[in-house]
């Protein structure tokens, strides 16, 4: 089955920056980006951000803490605006910087130009 365009982009944006590819990164953000994060566990901090900017930095603070070579698609699914992504990583969390297994949600909207203009992150930890 042929991925759609908003899949194979979330797939491009979630490569460029598990692998701090920044340039890439930022080429597939909207200016205006805003970004919503949040959990149902508390170990885990919400957010959110707008403007390319303030999402470049909290993105880049976050993933120096990520496991390299860690992150897997577990599934996506999407059309030409709109793509669902579930993914694992293993990332460093307290204190102590004990690694986890954390699984993410994403839910991204591309604008007119097919780039990310808004993310939904939902979090969960599934190991300690």
């Amino acid at each position: 089955m042929q991925e759609s365009t908003a899949v194979t982009i979330a797939r491009a944006h979630i490569n460029a920056w598990s692998h701090q590819d920044w340039e890439k990164t930022r080429e597939l953000v909207a200016p205006n980006v805003h970004v919503v994060a949040t959990s149902t566990q508390s170990m885990l901090p919400g957010g959110e951000a707008s403007g390319i900017d303030n999402y470049m930095e909290r993105l880049i603070k976050t993933v120096q803490f990520i496991e390299p070579g860690s992150v897997q698609v577990i599934s996506a699914i999407g059309d030409e605006r709109n793509a669902l992504v579930l993914e694992t990583l293993r990332i460093g969390l307290g204190p102590g910087g004990t690694m986890v297994t954390l699984a993410r949600a994403s839910l991204y909207l591309l604008d007119e130009s097919k780039k990310i203009i808004e993310e939904r992150d939902e979090f969960c930890v599934l190991s300690h």
